[in-house]
């Protein structure tokens, strides 16, 4: 690892002596198993629910779709043998549903009587049951309008879609074949041919089973879908567990996951090699929250939450690239999958993730980044500065549920050691004060990033904790070295990480010294009293994000300097292995 500062430089911490060895990071002669391939991916839930949904195949790319529901415990589709090979279909409640045309679109399916073409709610069921859709569909095909139902693992052939049960019953009359009307539960999803009033499928599992839906492909390439605008690898999975819209999910392989994620993290115009660090990072950051969504039913949402995705319409052949050529990596550390955050800039320093969340973990330590000024006159707003009157910041932290007087100071009382705010102080008219620490510094005073400094200080230098030389079995032969982490050696001869808790080191006159005690001082930077200049609290940083773990601007940088993925990795997560 290149470039690495020198609080990096550990030995080991232990009262009894331990034979220690200096070695470089090394990859995993074992490749970390996922225990799953693929992910399920939140598109529309909670108060973003959808009274219909369109699907549309991509020209050559598919040839209708297929019904059924996903195996809870490996989100593989399970297939009820019920077809279509219309190529634009919506699903939606079964309710009188209206098609409302859409500029630049194929329309919607809503409630309200907007127009002519109308999905009625109201079927006739024909006598008996099947226990199989070709059966079913057989006696359907016989009448106008006719369909099959799923409901709780039976097939049943139905026809037509009325508006009233009135008008279901009449035509029910009619037929002459007896059966009944039905209409559905709060559960149920219908299936029409999009932009016509024509039902061609209703699925009803109640809540054991959501609708899913798989396209057909036309041909050896893999099959994707229009949804929205965007086009998606995958399946896609409705329900309706409380009788509310739609919830819609997008059951897709982990990388093809990837391939519609990285073009929407990072430009698909970026180096290859700052891709691929992307690509593996994502990966890891993907699977180390599988179910963080577990209430609404899936892992991860498509926003900046969890991880931008966007189907795989800005894919090209640079990031598709960059997805295949380190598909199945992953970041771990000791064996165990790492929580890889990453964001847009740093600043010029990441931080320990204690010192921005709560829980420490080894891997995510902060270190001073060199690289990212290489490139910062391109980044949009990586210098920033954020002004208040006092009345503003007041109505602020009021707006916020503090009940404050008139704010009068603001003042950074501690950086970390390497360089970030770690606390805020603010005191208001009436002798009060509030402090604020770690990452609610950036949210309570609505700033891009914790490199920070206020009213015209200076940003502080790293702390170091270590003077960068390493004595090995040696008080007087110091050893420069570039490296990622240290590793002792037991009396079995196996190479193990050290931890990331207080660690001692040998210093020039020999004397064993505590590494890295206090990651927090109380740096002081020349600044106003008060936090003003000109009469506005007046925030000055660089970067955007939360600085913890790895800069996108820092990797393309890095990569713009020659370097590979793996440098990339291991400069910006502490002793992690890749495999």
């Amino acid at each position: 690892m290149k470039n690495t500062p020198a609080r990096f430089m550990r030995i080991a911490a232990a009262a009894l002596a331990l034979a220690l060895a200096v070695t470089l990071t090394r990859e995993r002669a074992g490749a970390y198993v996922p225990p799953i391939s693929i992910l399920r991916i939140g598109m529309y839930y909670g108060g973003n629910t959808l009274t219909s949904a369109n699907l549309q195949n991509v020209d050559g790319s598919g040839s209708g779709f297929e019904f059924g529901y996903f195996d809870q415990a490996t989100r593989e589709f399970i297939s009820i043998g019920a077809v279509t090979y219309e190529t634009r279909i919506t699903m939606m409640r079964d309710a009188n549903m209206y098609y409302k045309s859409e500029s630049g679109s194929s329309g919607v399916y809503v409630q309200e009587k907007v127009g002519d073409v109308v999905v009625g709610c109201f079927h006739v069921q024909l006598p008996g049951s099947f226990g199989d859709f070709n059966s079913a569909d057989a006696v359907a095909r016989q009448y106008n309008g006719g369909f099959v139902k799923y409901d709780n693992g039976v097939f049943y052939a139905c026809a037509g879609d009325y508006t009233t049960r009135a008008g279901a019953e009449d035509a029910l009359a009619s037929l002459g074949a007896g059966g009944s009307v039905t209409s559905g539960t709060q559960y149920t999803i219908a299936v029409a041919i999009t932009g016509t009033g024509r039902v061609i499928f209703e699925f009803d599992c109640g809540t054991s089973h959501a609708l899913g839906v798989r396209p057909l492909a036309s041909g050896a390439e893999k099959p994707m879908t229009w949804f929205k605008g965007l086009y998606y690898y995958g399946a896609f999975q409705y329900y309706r567990p409380s009788g509310e819209d739609l919830r819609v999910i997008n059951f897709v392989s982990v990388e093809d996951y990837l391939k519609g994620l990285l073009p929407a993290e990072m430009s698909n115009t970026w180096p290859i090699e700052a891709l691929k660090a992307q690509a593996v990072t994502a990966r890891t950051y993907a699977m180390g929250r599988l179910g963080a969504h577990g209430s609404n039913g899936f892992d991860m949402c498509t926003t900046d939450h969890c991880q931008v995705y966007q189907g795989s319409r800005y894919a090209n052949e640079t990031t598709d690239r960059a997805v295949d050529e380190t598909a199945g990596q992953y970041i771990t550390y000791n064996g165990e999958i790492c929580e890889t955050y990453y964001a847009s800039s740093d600043g010029g320093a990441t931080e320990d993730v204690e010192n921005v969340w709560a829980q420490p973990l080894p891997h995510l330590r902060g270190v001073i980044d060199p690289y990212e000024a290489d490139v910062a006159s391109r980044v949009s707003g990586y210098n920033w500065t954020v002004k208040y009157s006092p009345s503003e910041l007041t109505a602020r932290m009021r707006g916020r549920g503090y009940n404050c007087g008139t704010i009068v100071s603001l003042t950074v009382t501690q950086y970390t050691k390497n360089g970030n705010a770690y606390s805020v102080t603010m005191k208001d008219d009436n002798g009060r004060s509030w402090t604020f620490k770690k990452d609610d510094v950036r949210t309570t005073l609505g700033v891009n990033s914790i490199r920070l400094t206020i009213g015209g200080g200076t940003q502080p230098g790293a702390v170091e904790a270590f003077s960068g030389r390493v004595y090995a079995n040696s008080g007087t032969a110091a050893q420069e070295l570039e490296m990622s982490g240290l590793y002792a050696v037991g009396g079995d001869g196996e190479t193990q990480a050290l931890p990331p808790e207080t660690l001692y080191a040998i210093n020039g006159s020999g004397e064993t010294v505590e590494v890295g005690a206090s990651t927090v001082g109380s740096v002081k930077t020349e600044s106003s009293a008060d936090g003003k200049i000109d009469g506005k609290f007046t925030i000055s940083g660089t970067g955007k994000g939360h600085n913890v773990g790895m800069s996108q601007w820092g990797a393309y940088a890095m990569a713009q300097r020659g370097m590979t993925y793996l440098d990339i990795i291991h400069f910006y997560y502490t002793g992690v292995e890749i495999g």
